[in-house]
């Protein structure tokens, strides 16, 4: 079973006893703050709970699955989130 962010805004507003209209805006401002550190090359680390960064990618070889045609495939960013302590320890 899934979340929509309706769903969780709801659920966080709940349980801070704030309004989905302040938690929206909280979202909203975080989003913000990891695009623009991931567009700087700057990692963000909530300790326990996860961690953004930009990652790169090498150039590469690949090869065209319908043709079979070898192809050059450039050089690229990502994005990595790995999960905290605190995150792991919940999926147990």
């Amino acid at each position: 079973m899934a979340k929509n962010r309706s769903e969780l805004v709801a659920e966080v507003a709940e349980k801070a006893d704030t309004s989905q209209a302040a938690v929206n805006g909280v979202l909203d401002a975080l989003f913000e703050v990891f695009a623009e550190s991931v567009a700087a090359d700057e990692k963000i680390t909530i300790p326990g709970w996860l961690a953004v960064e930009r990652t790169s990618r090498a150039a590469r070889t690949g090869r065209n699955p319908q043709t079979g045609e070898t192809i050059q495939i450039a050089a690229g960013h990502s994005v990595k989130l790995t999960a905290g302590s605190k995150l792991k320890a919940s999926a147990k």
